[in-house]
Formats: C-alpha cells, sequence, structure tokens
C-alpha cells in the first residue's frame, strides 16, 4: 500500500507541481527496494497505457534523477528550474517503474490478458438503439412497436411476411471479439465478423433491388430471385449477385475489398469500372482503393471464409497487418513499438476458439522473441 503523502508527491509529479520536499521524499522512498516493487505495479496500473518509449537504461535513469534532485538542492540551480524540469523527472519515474517491469520478467506471458467485453447494437429506423443481448430469445420491433422479426441464440432472423410497406433500414454492429449472423427478411443469409456492421431494409419491397451496405467482413449466402438483384455495397464498390454464397472484406485498413465467390457468380463494378466484372467460383476479385482497378486470382477459398469456424489464416502477412486482426478478433489492444518486427512476414493459422491471445503471443514470442508488458486489455510490444 502506497502511503498516502507519497501518493500525493506521484499525482503532483504528472500535474507537473512538485515541490523539492516532493522530490526529497520520493527520492527516499523508492530508495527502498521493496518500495520499487510497489512503485512498478502503480506505474503499471496507472500509467501503462502511455509508455511507447524504447527500453532506457535504468541505471543512467536513476542517475540523472539524483542528478536533477541534487540540483533542486543546490540554491545556484534553483532559479533556473521550470515545470518542464518537473515534466522530465516524471518520465524518469515513469521509466523506472517500465524498466522494473522489464527486469522483474523478461517477457509478461504468464500474465492475463483481460479482453474488453462490448455490445452487439442495432440501430433503428427512428434513431433508436437497441443492445441484442446474446443470451436466450427476444423480439425486434420496428418505430411503430411492430414486430418484424426475432432474436434467437447467435442470429437475428427478420420475418418474410411482415406489414413493412416503405424502405426502413436497420444497422446492425458487431464489436471486436463477436461474430453474429442475420436472416434478411428474404432468407438471405448473413455471417458478420468481428468488427463489422451491415445496413439493411427490415423488408426488401417486391420487385425492387434489394441493396445492403457492409463495413468489415460478411459471408453471404443469398436468395435467388430473378426479378428482384442482390447488391452489396462496400464503400466505393459494388457486388451484383446472382444467387450465390460469397464473402467480402473491407476492413479500414485494407488496401483492397476482397469478394471471394464460392459458388455461383457475382459481378463487381465501380465508379471507374462501369462494366461488370464477373467472378466465377474459386475466384478472388480484388479492388485496389487507390487505383480502383479490379483484378482476379485464382484461390483456396477455405483460407478466406475459415474465420466463420474460428480460425485466423495468415500467409505471408506482415506483423502490422497481423495485429490488426488480432485485436479485432480478441478485442484487445496492441501497441507495437518495434519498427523491425512491424514489417516481418509470417505463416500462421491461430484457432481463436481454442487459443487465449497470450497463447498466440507465446508462438510470436518463440519465432522473433518477442518482449511485451500487458496492462488489463492492452499489450505493448517493445
Amino acid at each position: 500500500m502506497i502511503p498516502k503523502e507519497v501518493e500525493n508527491c506521484i499525482i503532483k509529479y504528472f500535474c507537473q507541481s512538485a515541490a523539492i520536499e516532493d522530490l526529497d521524499l520520493l527520492n527516499d522512498w523508492i530508495s527502498i527496494k521493496e518500495n520499487q516493487n510497489i512503485f512498478k505495479e502503480f506505474v503499471k496500473t496507472n500509467f501503462a497505457i502511455n509508455l511507447v518509449m524504447n527500453d532506457p537504461n535504468l541505471e543512467n535513469i536513476k542517475k540523472q534523477l539524483i542528478k536533477e534532485i541534487r540540483k533542486e538542492k543546490n540554491p545556484l540551480y534553483r532559479n533556473r528550474l521550470s515545470i518542464v524540469k518537473y515534466a522530465a523527472v516524471a518520465i524518469f519515474f515513469l521509466s523506472i517503474g517500465f524498466m522494473l517491469q522489464i527486469s522483474f520478467k523478461k517477457t509478461s506471458s504468464s500474465q492475463k490478458i483481460t479482453p474488453k467485453t462490448d455490445v452487439i447494437t442495432l440501430d433503428l429506423g427512428n434513431g433508436n438503439i437497441e443492445v441484442i443481448d446474446e443470451n436466450g430469445d427476444s423480439e425486434v420491433l420496428n418505430s411503430n412497436g411492430e414486430v418484424v422479426g426475432k432474436k434467437s441464440g447467435d442470429q437475428l432472423i427478420y420475418n418474410q411476411d411482415n406489414h413493412e410497406t416503405k424502405l426502413t433500414y436497420n444497422t446492425l454492429h458487431i464489436p471486436n471479439g463477436k461474430q453474429f449472423n442475420i436472416v434478411l427478411s428474404d432468407g438471405s443469409k448473413v455471417h458478420l465478423n468481428s468488427g463489422s456492421s451491415l445496413t439493411f431494409p427490415v423488408k426488401f419491397l417486391k420487385d425492387s433491388t434489394r441493396w445492403v451496405s457492409l463495413t468489415g467482413e460478411a459471408y453471404f449466402d443469398v436468395t435467388h430471385n430473378k426479378n428482384q438483384p442482390f447488391v452489396v455495397n462496400s464503400q466505393e464498390l459494388d457486388i451484383q449477385v446472382y444467387g450465390t454464397t460469397f464473402n467480402v472484406s473491407n476492413y479500414p485498413e485494407d488496401t483492397d475489398t476482397d469478394v471471394v465467390l464460392v459458388e455461383g457468380s457475382v459481378s463487381l463494378t465501380n465508379s471507374v469500372q462501369k462494366d461488370e466484372f464477373f467472378l466465377t467460383p474459386g475466384f478472388k476479385g480484388s479492388f485496389n482503393k487507390n487505383n480502383k482497378n479490379i483484378i482476379d486470382s485464382k484461390v483456396n477459398t477455405s483460407l478466406y471464409t475459415s474465420w466463420m469456424n474460428g480460425n485466423l489464416v495468415f500467409r505471408n502477412t506482415t506483423f502490422d497487418n497481423i495485429t490488426q486482426k488480432l485485436e479485432r478478433a480478441y478485442n484487445v489492444i496492441i501497441i507495437n513499438n518495434n519498427k523491425n518486427l512491424a514489417k516481418e512476414t509470417f505463416n500462421a493459422t491461430i484457432e481463436t476458439k481454442r487459443e487465449t491471445i497470450e497463447q498466440v503471443l507465446n508462438y510470436f514470442n518463440k519465432v522473433y522473441q518477442i518482449e511485451y508488458i500487458i496492462v488489463e486489455n492492452k499489450i505493448v510490444i517493445n
């Protein structure tokens, strides 16, 4: 337990208001080995999220801190000190706490990561937002309070015979760390991946195009209806569906929007590519967000749909890109300060339903010997 007067001194440092008496007290207190460990825990709990610096040398920091304190005691230096100096001393203390963490445990692989728990939400046409409880069953109501569907288990099911007479859109938001299913009013099924959202009408009106809009990733199994085309809009790309199963991936960090066709036929169009670009089963169509070009390539479709079974498959993928996928799958925050590691490429298959994020980090630690610390749901790689 940190004494109240010591805790007040620490707070003063981070408020840039510490006086010479505070410097003396902290210097004396942290010189005791047991207090260094207590201070390390205090730093980790309250400030480690801000630690995005390279590993400094602990002994140099200690020497510099003592030097600054001695300057403070010297009348010749006292008038030259400013609030900036106090900020620097605060950084030295942070660094000490940070290095103590590293020195006691070079890699924090045994620490427990606590992923955040966010909720699935449904934006209704009237502006209201409902939280989707993943347990039990419930009804889905429209803006007039009429039942238009139900929630059963891990999916929303919209009624095909609801009495909507105008297009009213709902948006389903899936947070990181979760997946969810939806059955649209025409019977089409959509499996949404973590960090994704789908905007869709409560009911598709007769003889009109069935438009939905996707951000993130989803697997579609579309009910065929030659009189009502089905179109998935994914930012600048429109995917025309001709009764089929396919996967669309379009996360913000992706340079391409990828459409992988499993069965049937789809075409891709955008503002530049006016003519329909058709895909055949077993091919991936990639729309480059920079040059607006569309190309296709033969692929193993199971690699692109394995996420529905809880698998992340990486082939020659940079660590930067991998961490973004891991953040989304496990709902954690990863801060990578290792610039050399960022561009390294890896091949890996991660079973997110069986492997914890700690086990995943241990895998990369064996390959690259990474060092990291953990604070709740945040991982800082050094």
